[in-house]
């Protein structure tokens, strides 16, 4: 491995040479979360690198750890949540009314538009164990500004792996299976199950680009005959675009996530919990939350907790640009 520079999110890069393109891994980061959620988060994306992957703008897995979880009333624009729960039980409550729990398997889908608060607490008031991801999708020009909307879904499609693995479809579309969930992008995102011992073939389109994000187990991804990749706890594999295929094997049963989708239509400027297109948009969101305003609306439950938008830095935001 090689540093790429000594920039503060302190990613790695590990290069592998093939015929085809090539693939980089890229190592997620410990992010403190303090106060009352006291929570370690590890984040796999944004990279300084790699800001997006398709539509895919952040993920996050928070645990595996026990812990009394206590996300206040926060505001978001311009993305989709995606929340999926590997242990525990999370409650969601919105602005537009929605008050569930969601628990393995199932997905909670929050699409922000032009603006909704949320907050997301455990079940009970001991530590619980919790371990979860949490992921963006960025939203395009088409339907960032529209309406706010919830949708949870318990029963998601699986596709049957070559090789003995199975893939359950999160959102959008694999090898020919597709998730319910509203996608507003052609995207994919899945969860990966590797058998002990096995060796699979997870199907991608050319003209899309990849990455796998490790779960649990050792999974070793192939991406040509003589070469492999270990991916390491919730490391990041950049695959890029020009695949049909990667294989992935595993001496121990083993999941994955797959993100992928079309590379995205613009650039984007990302800062706190909003997503936009430049600073000035960034600006006008924070000052609304700051002041209670209706595009926020009250999180249904909530009193007058709610999470502070940090000050803004003394520079513009400037659109995040790949450098892979």
């Amino acid at each position: 491995m090689t540093r790429l520079d000594a920039h503060a999110e302190e990613s790695l890069e590990q290069s592998v040479e093939c015929d085809g393109p090539r693939a980089v891994v890229l190592d997620a980061r410990e992010v403190p979360l303090g106060g009352v959620r006291a929570m370690q988060v590890h984040r796999a994306l944004p990279q300084r690198e790699l800001p997006m992957v398709g539509a895919w703008c952040f993920l996050d897995r928070f645990g595996p750890q026990e812990v009394r979880m206590r996300v206040e009333p926060h505001p978001h624009i311009g993305l989709q949540t995606v929340t999926w729960p590997l242990v525990g039980e999370v409650r969601h409550r919105d602005g537009i009314g929605s008050d569930v729990l969601i628990s393995r398997g199932q997905l909670n889908l929050m699409t922000s538009g032009r603006g909704i608060a949320h907050s997301e607490y455990s079940v009970t008031d001991e530590e619980i164990p919790l371990d979860a991801l949490q992921l963006w999708v960025a939203l395009p020009d088409s339907r960032r500004h529209g309406e706010p909307a919830f949708e949870q879904h318990a029963d998601l499609p699986e596709l049957v792996l070559d090789g003995g693995g199975r893939a359950t479809v999160v959102m959008g579309e694999l090898g020919g299976v597709r998730s319910p969930a509203s996608a507003y992008t052609p995207i994919v995102g899945a969860e990966i199950r590797v058998p002990a011992g096995s060796r699979i073939t997870l199907p991608l389109r050319e003209d899309w680009e990849y990455a796998l994000v490790g779960v649990a187990g050792a999974p070793r991804v192939h991406t040509a005959d003589a070469e492999h990749t270990e991916l390491v706890g919730l490391q990041l594999l950049y695959l890029g675009r020009g695949r049909e295929q990667v294989q992935i094997s595993s001496a121990e049963d083993t999941t994955l996530f797959l993100l992928g989708g079309e590379p995205f239509e613009d650039e984007i400027v990302m800062w706190w919990n909003f997503v936009g297109r430049d600073h000035d948009e960034i600006v006008a969101a924070r000052e609304e939350w700051e002041a209670g305003s209706a595009r926020f609306a009250h999180v249904v439950g909530h009193g007058n907790e709610r999470v502070p938008a940090p000050p803004l830095p003394a520079v513009r935001l400037t659109r995040r640009r790949r450098r892979l």
